[in-house]
């Protein structure tokens, strides 16, 4: 939230739970999705500057309910009025200078406030990623209106201008808006259908925050703790939804690494020579709990297996103790019900460590003519440690300073130059 620097973290959580709730009664009573959502953020925008002074209201909800509610109304009328003058002059125009126009919206689209406080976090997802926007507006639509974060955070953690994020978040509103999408759970085939698009958006919010894909940080952790955040909701309103459960526990599992996974002046610490006693203990046995529930009661899928995959390297004491054998195994499952090149580049990983270097390298040569893989760091920086691992130095250290030119994050950047470098 612009603002938000003077109010205290435990606030600033307070707002961000109250947001999408404030959001949702608003489009259920009023319809009108855009001018909800930026009356909730002038109400969240009041609440960063006022609380400091005046003192934290004894419901948050309620007090930003009150604000939001005041604003659209206000804005609603004077709307409305801007419309009465416009008919009036209209009207006092002579016959033949009239023109047919269309019909207004009604002021009040929605079917009114019903009381009963109900959390409105997951319509609000299925809204944000409604299937008429592109996958960079959905993931920037869920910040704003679900993440209650400003299009200024937004922008930062995308590295692009404010007005740049602003149009597009404007553009997403009123392509929803044009689309005629309504307030409303979809059921059925319809819901499970829109579900995985949603924890995509999340999945993509999280990997964004974990390994930040361009700029000076290696990790965005504000972002990352908003997706994990935004997947608890959803696992509350879901609670027997596998996927839901394996994406929570893949989020869990992989973020307890955070702490050790660079050094104070932000370098990139590898997997294998992380301090293992620095992660996060309770969010590993979280992450375990969720994963182990889901996979035994529900149909298997790709969040699961990853979160699976995830579990058995926390699990692991010492990196050279790692089960690869395991992991290689839950990556062929991985690849069967989901064929996609970065599986195939992290099986890669894993056939290196049970079969040998020269094993893994095969599995990559035919990535190199995959358009999806076309110059990807990501594929130089793993071919040039498996060529290491095989002895290869020369080749190596060409392929690290290859995938240090590919990619757009100045801390793997500098980790991948230094790999070169020891090589020399």
């Amino acid at each position: 939230m612009t603002g938000s620097a003077t109010v205290d973290r435990g606030v600033e959580d307070q707002l961000r739970e109250a947001a999408p709730r404030v959001l949702g009664a608003l489009v259920r009573r009023y319809g009108h999705f855009d001018e909800c959502e930026d009356a909730v953020q002038e109400a969240l925008l009041a609440a960063a500057v006022q609380w400091p002074e005046q003192g934290i209201p004894d419901n948050a909800q309620a007090w930003l309910s009150t604000v939001a509610t005041r604003r659209l109304v206000d804005q609603i009328r004077g709307e409305t009025a801007r419309r009465r003058r416009e008919e009036a002059d209209f009207q006092r125009q002579p016959a033949d200078r009239q023109v047919e126009r269309p019909a207004d919206q009604a002021v009040d689209g929605g079917t009114g406030l019903d009381g009963t406080g109900q959390d409105d976090t997951l319509t609000l997802l299925f809204l944000c990623c409604h299937p008429s926007l592109t996958e960079a507006s959905q993931v920037a639509l869920t910040l704003r209106a679900v993440g209650a974060l400003s299009t200024e955070q937004i922008a930062h953690a995308f590295l692009v201008p404010e007005a740049t994020m602003g149009a597009r978040i404007s553009r997403a509103k009123q392509r929803v808006k044009a689309a005629g999408a309504s307030f409303t759970q979809p059921e059925g085939a319809d819901r499970q259908g829109r579900l995985p698009v949603v924890l995509h958006v999340l999945y993509l919010i999280f990997n964004e925050g974990y390994t930040a894909s361009s700029g000076t940080q290696l990790q965005r952790a504000d972002l990352a703790a908003e997706a994990i955040r935004l997947t608890r909701a959803v696992r509350r309103l879901l609670p027997e939804d596998g996927e839901v459960a394996g994406l929570l526990a893949l989020m869990l599992l992989t973020d307890a690494r955070r702490a050790a996974r660079a050094t104070e002046d932000g370098a990139l610490i590898p997997l294998a020579e992380q301090d293992r006693g620095r992660w996060d203990r309770a969010a590993i046995a979280e992450g375990l709990a969720l994963v182990g529930g889901a996979m035994a009661s529900s149909e298997l899928g790709v969040y699961q297996l990853q979160a699976a995959i995830a579990g058995v390297h926390v699990q692991a004491e010492r990196a050279e103790v790692t089960d690869w054998p395991q992991i290689q195994v839950l990556y062929q499952i991985l690849e069967r019900i989901w064929p996609n090149p970065m599986v195939t580049l992290n099986r890669a990983i894993a056939v290196a460590m049970t079969e040998g270097p020269q094993s893994g390298l095969a599995l990559l040569a035919p990535l190199d003519s995959d358009s999806r893989m076309a110059g990807h760091h990501r594929l130089a920086a793993v071919r040039a440690h498996l060529l290491e691992l095989a002895g290869d130095r020369v080749a190596a250290r060409e392929a690290y300073q290859l995938a240090a030119r590919r990619t757009a994050s100045l801390p793997e950047q500098r980790y991948l130059t230094a790999r070169a470098a020891r090589l020399s």
